[in-house]
């Protein structure tokens, strides 16, 4: 069966989490569920939920967690349905037909394992259509052609190959995909997402390196090519902050 769950993780963000549920709400495939995971330091989304009318699919545990990688896992964990996405509170379906399109791939293509595709993201001061395939020889770019909210797994691939690490604090998604690359996929020329990336620090993304660097080499060992790049985007990095 090709039973599709999503799983949206929030912290303190009812206006974001209600903007996410509305872009499911109106899907023309309905989900088989929704999972809201709810690490918030206070009880507000909890109290929305459970004091508005949602649709049967939708589901939420309202309990601390030890960040991002504890919290989709604990979606993981509690998902039922066939296909996992990770669309996070704030982000958005691109059009009410997204998860019509993936069911589809996967019901035309049953060895098919996970998907992703292209995806609007708010860049400047406008919104642009990004996205091209996975290349496995390029992996040691990290998630550059690849957007995690576009991928959906089959989840007995974390039956398979180990839920997210929870020591890694930003490029988790990117361990994972990893783990999962020699896995039959398929791109989707479409636009699956839309979202606006919060602003990263300058703390934060040199710790995203560091991350994806460690994770590279514990998969595929040392690679020239991966130290060059990450060069690169350093010094990128360093002449664009100073």
């Amino acid at each position: 069966m090709n039973r599709i769950s999503i799983i949206t993780i929030c912290f303190n963000n009812l206006t974001d989490v209600i903007d996410t549920c509305l872009s499911v709400d109106i899907q023309s495939q309905k989900p088989f569920e929704h999972l809201l995971i709810d690490g918030s330091s206070d009880s507000v989304i909890n109290e929305h939920f459970k004091n508005t009318p949602q649709p049967a699919y939708r589901r939420w545990i309202s309990e601390k967690d030890e960040g991002i990688s504890d919290a989709f896992n604990k979606g993981v964990r509690n998902a039922n349905g066939d296909i996992l996405v990770m669309l996070n509170s704030g982000d958005a379906f691109y059009s009410e037909n997204a998860l019509a399109i993936v069911k589809a791939a996967f019901e035309n293509e049953n060895t098919l394992q996970w998907v992703h595709g292209k995806y609007e993201l708010h860049r400047g001061h406008t919104w642009i259509i990004i996205g091209k395939p996975f290349e496995k020889s390029k992996a040691y770019r990290g998630m550059r052609s690849i957007c995690h909210q576009t991928m959906f797994v089959k989840k007995t691939l974390y039956d398979k190959y180990g839920l997210y690490d929870k020591a890694l604090k930003i490029s988790m998604d990117y361990d994972f995909l990893l783990r999962i690359v020699n896995e039959r996929f398929k791109f989707i020329e479409t636009p699956l997402v839309k979202f606006a990336p919060s602003g990263i620090s300058s703390r934060s993304y040199l710790l995203s390196l560091k991350e994806i660097k460690n994770s590279y080499q514990k998969y595929n060992g040392k690679s020239v090519l991966l130290e060059i790049w990450q060069l690169r985007l350093k010094l990128l990095h360093y002449l664009l902050n100073t």
